[in-house]
């Protein structure tokens, strides 16, 4: 896994680092010691990590976080546990309180390795239409006009689903894409393409299901692909495998 080092003390990263190189599973990446050099540092290498520290110089480690365009996991590393409740509205693995010891390291490896192979299951995803997501019960589909509920981070938004533009896989979350805001959800596409109804919704790629009232230009790629233009000025391309059935729905 890759991973970056975030914290403002030299001495605590570098210490910090020496224990992290002792694990053969994880390779550092980068390190840096305030949020805009770490802004830089995640966006070139995308780490699957980052050990972040919170009160920093220019900047908290909530503020780095509401910044990314994904989400890693997050290994808080502090001097303050008050910011403990906060810290999980990220995808936080664990807390370490400084000084941090070699076992309750080795505690938080266990548990991002354990991530890693067993999936995010723990984590139930934050996108409904106000039922219960702990029902084991599989939920019905989305009515056109729905309203749907999204929490990410500390930020909550209640919006109606033909107001989403497109939504993007990002491994084990996705990302909604909606007038002119994005937000993560704790789900898998697929899970969340059986909700959408098909009439307004249309999975376009492994990567992507757009909203087809949203598509506002189609246009041949090379091969048997379209690519098309969404209203955001989003370009998305279609598989060869879904142009044909892309085709067929738009047409008389």
């Amino acid at each position: 896994m890759k991973v970056v080092v975030v914290e403002d003390s030299r001495l605590a990263r570098e210490g910090l680092v020496r224990m992290l190189k002792e694990y053969p599973e994880l390779t550092i990446v980068g390190q840096a010691d305030n949020i805009n050099v770490a802004l830089t540092l995640i966006n070139e290498h995308r780490p699957e990590v980052i050990f972040l520290d919170i009160q920093m110089p220019g900047g908290s480690g909530f503020e780095l976080l509401e910044k990314l365009s994904y989400l890693p996991r997050i290994v808080f590393t502090t001097a303050y546990s008050e910011y403990a409740i906060r810290s999980f509205d990220f995808n936080t693995v664990d807390y370490l309180l400084k000084p941090i010891s070699k076992a309750r390291l080795q505690g938080a490896i266990s548990k991002l390795l354990y991530v890693r192979e067993d999936g995010d299951a723990a984590n139930q995803p934050e996108l409904n239409d106000g039922s219960d997501l702990n029902k084991p019960a599989k939920k019905p589909p989305l009515e056109l006009n729905s309203k749907i509920f999204i929490k990410d981070g500390d930020r909550c938004h209640l919006i109606k689903l033909e107001s989403i533009c497109y939504i993007e896989s990002q491994k084990n979350y996705v990302q909604i894409f909606f007038e002119g805001q994005k937000a993560f959800v704790k789900k898998s596409l697929n899970l969340i393409e059986e909700r959408l109804p098909q009439s307004l919704f249309f999975r376009v790629s492994r990567q992507h299901i757009v909203n087809l009232q949203e598509i506002q230009k189609i246009e041949e790629s090379i091969g048997d692909g379209y690519n098309i233009l969404m209203s955001d000025g989003t370009e998305l391309e279609v598989s060869r495998r879904n142009a044909t059935a892309l085709k067929e729905l738009l047409s008389f």
